[in-house]
């Protein structure tokens, strides 16, 4: 199994912006964790960070059959991009938005998510955990999707007899 982590604009200067808000720990670090836990899960975890809006939605279309699922902090294009929601509505990767804070205790305009309704899901509000615990739920989805399929195709198997 294979998932996508995609980074948004500023995360590269995570351990050095707001560490009030976003702690005080660099987006490697963080990735590095993820990967740690991916493998202990027995999945490999490729990771991107961007600034720009345009490679983030080219690497969301690029994901379909290379990724089984996404990982996705938009940062700030979460409360601004059509852009985003569209490749994710399009590949239909699963997918689990991720946020460092908790979006709905900050400022208003962060309440609302544009791609939040494309996700299986959102974890947000704690700090790095929220990767691990985001990486967590989409492989234990994605292993329940692949059982349930599983059982499906056994199912029809055996009516055929």
């Amino acid at each position: 199994m294979r998932i996508l982590a995609l980074n948004g604009p500023n995360l590269n200067l995570l351990g050095r912006r707001e560490p009030g808000i976003y702690g005080q720990v660099r987006l490697d670090d963080i990735m590095a964790r993820v990967a740690k836990r991916g493998r202990e899960l027995g999945v490999e975890v490729d990771h991107l960070q961007s600034n720009e809006e345009g490679v983030l939605v080219t690497k969301i279309g690029q994901a379909l059959g290379r990724y089984d699922g996404l990982l996705l902090n938009p940062a700030a294009y979460t409360h601004t991009s059509v852009a985003l929601r569209d490749a994710l509505l399009a590949c239909q990767l699963p997918a689990v938005e991720v946020h460092l804070s908790n979006t709905q205790a900050r400022e208003e305009f962060r309440h609302t998510s544009l791609t939040a309704g494309a996700c299986v899901g959102v974890v947000a509000g704690f700090g790095e955990m929220s990767y691990v615990l985001a990486l967590e739920g989409l492989v234990d989805q994605l292993r329940r999707k692949g059982a349930a399929s599983s059982l499906g195709k056994g199912a029809k198997k055996r009516s055929r007899r």
